[in-house]
């Protein structure tokens, strides 16, 4: 096993994924969806990650309606919302965020925030007070729109921000962002990320006397 060292001045986190595993009702909902609209549940289940709704739909349905997306994206949101069975920490999520809770940190999730707030709770994670969800973004992910705002809510350049993320839309986004990418979990692995753990377990953070921040990364 090596160990790497990343030094920043601020974390920017997805949820999905990342912080939180969502996979099992991520996928409820999207089979569901794929059926109805007769698709096959596993393909869809491919492009699913990392992005808003109505940006899966609309690379699953290419000549549908931008409407009807937006539309079915209320619903998907509304469903996933009120199912939160099988929603956990990612391993080490709640010993990570207790490590990181007075550095400057922000969520940037494709998550609505009342999804957001059911998830990280669901989770029993505490809520980052710096959050950029689905209703502050004109794109979603792999645009790098929610990084940067992130970023600049935070008081810092993009070259100060290392991202954790665990699909391949988020880490298209936070490299068009111009930042560093930890890649989390098994979607991660093949996508290049600057350095990838299996779960938060593998990251120790140290915050320097210079402000910045630590990551003792120890890579599988």
């Amino acid at each position: 096993m090596s160990a790497t060292v990343l030094t920043a001045s601020a974390l920017l986190l997805d949820m999905d994924g990342t912080l939180v595993n969502s996979d099992a009702v991520v996928e409820r909902c999207w089979r569901r969806w794929a059926v109805k609209h007769g698709l096959d549940p596993e393909a869809a289940l491919k492009v699913v990650h990392g992005r808003q709704g109505y940006a899966t739909m609309a690379v699953l349905l290419p000549d549908r309606p931008v409407e009807e997306n937006y539309a079915d994206n209320r619903v998907m949101l509304a469903e996933e919302t009120a199912d939160v069975d099988g929603v956990v920490p990612i391993g080490g999520a709640a010993a990570f965020m207790a490590a990181i809770a007075g550095l400057p940190h922000a969520l940037v999730t494709s998550a609505d925030s009342a999804l957001a707030t059911a998830r990280m709770g669901a989770a029993a994670l505490p809520m980052p007070a710096v959050r950029v969800t689905a209703e502050q973004v004109s794109a979603s992910k792999p645009d790098p729109e929610g990084f940067l705002k992130g970023a600049a809510e935070l008081g810092f350049g993009p070259a100060d921000c290392i991202v954790f993320e665990d699909s391949e839309a988020g880490i298209a986004a936070g490299r068009a962002a111009g930042m560093r990418v930890v890649g989390v979990g098994p979607r991660a692995a093949t996508l290049s990320p600057d350095a990838h753990v299996e779960d938060l377990t593998q990251v120790r953070v140290e915050a320097a006397g210079d402000g910045t921040i630590r990551l003792h990364i120890s890579e599988a």
